[in-house]
């Protein structure tokens, strides 16, 4: 019984004395959602999220972290994307532990969930998170089916020749089909879809959605950009069935995906409702 008091304790301290480097905005969310924030010592400027992340020393951003910054804070572990690959071997070959993650479908998403969970000893919240995106998944079922949906990334207030679009390796995808439709953007291509207005009109999406967290609180600009996709001559302009996400959490590949997909949700029952009508 002594044994397995003194076990538990040793346990309990090591995890309590974490010191961990986030380098990415998706697995410091995670880190803090799981209940390991208050041991995470520093991140990059753009983990803002949430509000006492803002309040960590910034390391740089995504391409200028600072690996003597991070040598400074002397983490026990140092939780990223695997985007920079030279970054992630210069910090195993400076002998520093690191756990590196890939978070672009759903289920890279709850993967690095489950793992950092494990990791950390804190396996029921992160049960708890995977639970509640599995809830939000099914509960996008058979609103409307057989839409082709595209997806509009960090959408101008004006229509250009380069527009970004959800390809078909992300978890907007996953989403998507865990609706009963389909996205608008076809292609076997892992890269980041780059499609012009003639390539969209050739879509002919019967629903657009624009994910413009920069035009949070700025209604009127955002009424701008949403016009703009209005005059297309495809479905999603006819059946008035443009819309926008403007919270911060659009485009975020974190636990917060359960947010998006509340929204996404909204979305497919008014396309539901309009059609009741």
């Amino acid at each position: 019984m002594k044994k397995i008091f003194l076990a538990t304790l040793l346990t309990i301290f090591s995890y309590a004395n974490e010191r961990i480097v986030s380098l990415a905005p998706s697995v410091n969310e995670i880190v803090f959602a799981i209940g390991m924030g208050d041991e995470v010592v520093a991140n990059t400027m753009f983990c803002n999220y949430p509000e006492e992340s803002k309040e960590k020393l910034k390391i740089g951003g995504y391409s200028s972290i600072s690996i003597e910054k991070i040598l400074s804070v002397k983490p026990t572990v140092v939780v990223g994307q695997d985007y920079d690959e030279k970054l992630n071997s210069n910090l195993q070959n400076l002998g520093i532990h690191t756990r590196i993650y890939e978070t672009k479908t759903m289920n890279d998403i709850k993967n690095t969930i489950i793992d950092l969970g494990e990791y950390f000893k804190k396996e029921d919240n992160a049960s708890k998170i995977i639970n509640d995106i599995n809830k939000g998944l099914k509960s996008l079922e058979g609103i409307v089916e057989d839409k082709k949906i595209l997806i509009v990334i960090s959408p101008k207030k004006h229509l250009r020749n380069q527009i970004y679009v959800a390809g078909n390796y992300l978890y907007f995808e996953d989403m998507i089909k865990a609706s009963g439709n389909k996205n608008a953007y076809v292609s076997n291509s892992k890269s980041q879809p780059v499609v012009n207005v003639e390539k969209i009109i050739k879509m002919n999406p019967d629903i657009i959605v624009l994910l413009a967290p920069f035009f949070e609180g700025k209604k009127e600009e955002l009424e701008i950009v949403k016009n703009s996709w209005k005059e297309l001559p495809v479905n999603a302009s006819r059946q008035n069935n443009i819309y926008a996400v403007d919270k911060k959490y659009a485009g975020i590949p974190s636990h917060r995906v359960i947010y998006f997909m509340k929204d996404f949700r909204k979305i497919l029952e008014d396309v539901r409702n309009k059609r009741l009508q």
